[in-house]
């Protein structure tokens, strides 16, 4: 069950049009940071970076989110591509005018890291997890 909100904190829409939970400082919470980027796909999996376990660390400050993130590769080709959509997805939302990616290879990520309703989908697509 949620509390209630802190005060200053509400729900604003998005340049989307979709309802976003907002802390006092205008802002989106961590968690709804996160929920957003399941927007982010991986390209080469087709499962969002969340759910993956891609995503390490969500900070925000003055307009700005932080995102620590890994790849499931260090050779990654895509690494632009997701770092725009990233960017595309989290500027959209209420308070977020600028979005840092940092792309980290400690800790290495692995396939315990994948939720488990992702590795029930990779599953069904063949993949040994």
């Amino acid at each position: 069950m949620r509390g209630w909100p802190e005060e200053g904190a509400g729900v604003q829409q998005s340049d989307g049009g979709f309802e976003v939970p907002t802390e006092a400082d205008g802002m989106p919470s961590a968690s709804a940071i996160r929920d957003a980027l399941k927007a982010v796909l991986d390209p080469e999996i087709g499962i969002n970076i969340v759910d993956l376990g891609l995503v390490y660390n969500v900070d925000k400050a003055d307009g700005t989110v932080s995102l620590q993130m890994t790849l499931t590769s260090m050779g990654c080709p895509l690494t632009e591509l997701i770092h725009q959509q990233c960017t595309m997805i989290l500027t959209r939302l209420p308070g977020v005018e600028h979005v840092d990616v940092d792309f980290v290879f400690s800790p290495p990520w692995t396939t315990d890291m994948i939720s488990d309703g992702a590795q029930e989908e990779l599953r069904a697509m063949g993949f040994n997890v």
